[in-house]
């Protein structure tokens, strides 16, 4: 069809639809008539259209999404776009109601319900000329799947078409860790769509910073142009807020003027994981009531602890009970084997069998008792916050790993923190090797630890050395501050590593030590006290160890306790270890029930041992 061929028939169709939609089209979207140039073929013949199936979770109009270069976003209705017809108020405010509905039953924060909402009620007004400015509602979405997002997604594409918003249901989505320049987003624009969905934010971070502030730049111009002459939206995602931001550092009006809506997803609680898991294995097999009891168990021990997306975590455990699955019906035998949360009494008690650690304990006790009594007396007694971020200063081997894992049981046991987890990293897991990867890269640590502890080790290693350039570290530093203060009813953060470097670390850094509510000193291990370890390993093994055995051990370890970066208990785990393949050998010839369980001298040994 040539030009002049393709104005009849746009001509034509103006006649049929009435003016209302002539005067809507021309005055609004620019149609062809007047742009027939813009509606070259190519532009999107590159662009494959993917049938997705249907979410399993509980609204059915989110549709999951393959990671495909370029794709069209799945429509719930795959019908021909029919000439509109003129609705009256009745029918439009039944699918207001509708789409509030499916809004309600998202995973979207109960704030953005609200500025959803919003959104559709000004486009109802818009389509009714109740009001003629015309609001380009590009927006940023904050997911952790493509489950969630594009539930979402395609809410705003049925309501937006619906009333006329937008000009077709036509919408691509293009992750950014394969735009490799400013063609890649510039191309998604064209007149045939009308959303565009650009995810993975920080995956633009992987360009040079150069390309990159092309690429942005042009993006800037290409939306202002696209959002309000031809009403095409564009919407960015990712998993946080910060991760959006690290890609805007250089160009402001991204940031702040044309992604000024937001929308943030929240994850579904252990109940809705429940029934979700339930329902889809309901479809299929028969469960026993003493598997659907156990299950919520399962799900009220686990799921505070993943660091698995809620999708990923119900493809995981529905997968691991079909594994188990032996008979026709699914019982309580194929629930996956679990660590129980153990209570605060359970988790005193293993602090207290940990030898030495005087210190540690009484402080520990005395934060137990100071949250319990500040829960007690409520609204009585106006009583400060407790800051419960800490620091650990000790050798390694000294028991601060250890510990952080107990702190994380104990603050979960008094409601302190929504999950028992505990996410142990270094400074290699928070800097990044280019400029702006640290931020989103700190950030995702944050993201996982969110609920529960981020233990940081050896965290001395972020200090900024002399010579060394400041960019990274201070990045990091500056976020991880950051976290500290927006989330401190959420997190707890925990910096550790040895004595000396931490305290000059520390002193440069009053951000951090500002923010830090408690100190624990774990002290170097007495002789005595490194003994009684190496005891306990035997004994917990079914040793039976000779007094002159223990004598040879308390040599070795006076022979190394001194040298620089001793490893404490460390160095006992070692030693264990060595006399337990030495005894092996020893004992290679050796049938008599005693001699194989009997440690003796000969067995002890600090060959090829490591100090640390």
């Amino acid at each position: 069809m040539d030009n002049s061929d393709f104005e009849k028939e746009s001509n034509k169709n103006k006649k049929q639809s009435g003016n209302f939609f002539s005067d809507m089209y021309d005055d609004f979207f620019y149609l062809i008539s007047s742009n027939p140039e813009l509606f070259d073929k190519k532009i999107n013949s590159d662009i494959p259209k993917i049938e997705v199936p249907k979410s399993s979770l509980k609204n059915d109009s989110s549709e999951k999404i393959s990671n495909a270069n370029v794709i069209q976003i799945p429509k719930e209705d795959a019908k021909e776009l029919e000439t509109p017809k003129v609705l009256t108020e009745e029918e439009k405010k039944e699918k207001i109601i509708d789409f509030y509905n499916r809004i309600d039953n998202s995973h979207l924060s109960e704030e953005s319900k609200v500025v959803l909402k919003k959104m559709i009620d000004y486009a109802k007004k818009f389509d009714s000329k109740l009001v003629n400015k015309y609001i380009p509602f590009n927006m940023r979405i904050y997911a952790d799947n493509d489950e969630f997002l594009f539930e979402i997604v395609n809410i705003i594409i049925d309501s937006f078409t619906f009333f006329n918003y937008m000009k077709n249901d036509e919408a691509v989505q293009r992750s950014f860790f394969v735009v490799e320049d400013s063609n890649s987003v510039t191309e998604l624009y064209s007149v045939k769509n009308s959303l565009v969905v650009l995810k993975d934010a920080h995956g633009l971070l992987n360009q040079d910073k150069v390309i990159r502030d092309k690429i942005l730049n042009v993006w800037e111009t290409t939306i202002l142009d696209y959002s309000n002459l031809k009403g095409i939206i564009t919407i960015i995602s990712d998993t946080s807020k910060e991760k959006v931001d690290s890609i805007f550092v250089t160009n402001t009006t991204l940031k702040d003027k044309i992604f000024d809506y937001e929308l943030y997803t929240v994850p579904p609680d252990a109940q809705e994981i429940y029934q979700s898991i339930l329902n889809t294995l309901k479809n299929d097999y028969i469960l026993t009531g003493e598997f659907e009891i156990k299950l919520l168990d399962y799900i009220n021990e686990t799921y505070n602890k993943t660091t698995l997306s809620s999708p990923e975590y119900i493809s995981s455990t529905i997968e691991k009970i079909l594994f188990n699955k032996t008979e026709d019906i699914i019982n309580d035998s194929t629930i996956p084997e679990f660590e129980r949360n153990k209570s605060i009494d359970e988790i005193f008690k293993d602090l207290n069998e940990l030898v030495g650690l005087n210190n540690v304990k009484k402080m520990l006790t005395d934060l137990v008792d100071l949250i319990e009594f500040k829960k007690k007396s409520g609204s009585y007694l106006k009583i400060k916050d407790t800051n419960l971020h800490m620091v650990f200063l000790g050798n390694p081997g000294t028991g601060k790993t250890t510990v952080a894992r107990m702190v994380a049981g104990i603050l979960y046991n008094l409601d302190y923190i929504e999950q028992n987890k505990l996410i142990e990293v270094s400074a290699k897991d928070l800097i990044g090797q280019y400029v702006g990867q640290t931020a989103p890269k700190t950030m995702e640590v944050i993201e996982k630890a969110l609920g529960g502890v981020l233990f940081i080790d050896e965290a001395y290693s972020l200090a900024t050395k002399p010579g060394q350039a400041t960019t990274f570290n201070e990045e990091c530093i500056a976020t991880l501050i950051q976290a500290m203060e927006n989330y401190r009813d959420n997190l707890v953060v925990i910096f550790a590593g040895y004595t000396k470097e931490m305290d000059a670390f520390l002193k440069s850094n009053s951000g951090i030590i500002s923010r830090i509510g408690y100190t624990l000193e774990f002290k170097d291990y007495t002789v005595d006290e490194l003994i009684q370890i190496l005891q306990s390993m035997f004994k917990k093994s079914g040793f039976i160890v000779d007094s002159k055995a223990l004598e040879k051990a308390r040599q070795i370890i006076e022979k190394y306790r001194h040298t620089e970066g001793f490893g404490n208990a460390r160095f006992v785990r070692n030693l264990y270890e060595k006399s337990v393949i030495k005894h092996a050998s020893n004992t290679k010839n050796e049938t008599l029930k005693k001699a194989l369980k009997t440690i003796t001298p000969a067995d002890i040994t600090d060959e090829n041992i490591s100090k640390l």
